[in-house]
């Protein structure tokens, strides 16, 4: 299969600093990490890579698809002001971005999986992965969205693209600017409120796939809760009520969060 690379998007239109693509690197997160510890200003870089080799997900996972298949970015998003209470909102809100750009470019309508993946009912359409530059606040918020990935490329069964879903617009260039339009103007938001505002709470409930559902929370040490989610609060936390008591969890205190039934 022929994909066309990507082009430099117009920074006239988005308010970056600096855009990079590369053909092919490890992870962009752990690409834009190490340049931000040697010394370098990330604040508003984008790492773009045409094949990621060791793509990062939550908990180590990896993955890997062929080279142009994806829109794999990171972004050095600047924390200062915005209480840590906050910081577990930015990959909520990218996953919001996420969504309204695949919508608008494609007309794809996706929902958001608490806490990092972009779901068509049970297709894995893309995932996102935030990371503090400690101890500095600037945090790198990555993403990787399938585009041209087919079934027999798809690394996990689970996994689908936009041409798996039959989407009429497949340009990645356009995918890309609608993408970081969406997720600049949120991070803004983000920052000037210093934290989610009411806005993006509901916006965030209008596209959960997550809220509403029964869901089995898998800890480590294999310890589960079980009940329906109802609800995400201040902290980006999951409520879940399990029916004698509502149990709150973080990103980082689940292995998997999965349907219950």
């Amino acid at each position: 299969m022929s994909r066309v690379p990507l082009s430099l998007p117009p920074l006239s239109e988005i308010p970056l600093r600096r855009v990079d693509i590369v053909e092919t690197t490890g992870s962009t997160n752990a690409d834009l990490l190490a340049r931000h510890a040697a010394g370098e200003d990330i604040r508003g870089a984008v790492l773009l890579a045409e094949h990621q080799s060791a793509g990062r997900g939550r908990n180590g996972r990896s993955w890997s698809a062929p080279p142009r298949s994806q829109i794999a970015l990171s972004l050095g998003v600047d924390a200062t002001g915005v209480p840590a209470e906050g910081w577990g909102w930015l990959p909520l809100l990218t996953g919001v971005a996420l969504v309204d750009a695949v919508r608008n470019a494609t007309g794809i309508e996706a929902g958001v999986k608490w806490p990092n993946d972009i779901l068509v009912d049970s297709g894995k359409l893309a995932g996102i992965l935030a990371e503090v530059a400690a101890p500095d606040p600037v945090i790198v918020v990555g993403l990787g969205l399938n585009v041209t990935l087919t079934a027999d490329e798809a690394p996990d069964p689970r996994a689908t693209s936009l041409q798996m879903l039959g989407a009429a617009m497949l340009d990645r260039d356009t995918l890309l600017t609608a993408i970081l339009r969406e997720l600049t103007t949120r991070i803004d938001r983000w920052q000037r409120a210093k934290g989610p505002d009411a806005t993006l709470v509901e916006d965030y409930r209008q596209r959960s796939s997550t809220l509403g559902s029964r869901v089995r929370a898998v800890m480590p040490g294999n310890s589960e809760i079980t009940g329906v989610a109802v609800d995400i609060d201040a902290l980006g936390r999951l409520s879940i009520d399990t029916g004698t008591e509502v149990a709150t969890v973080s990103a980082g205190d689940i292995t998997h969060l999965r349907p219950a039934d």
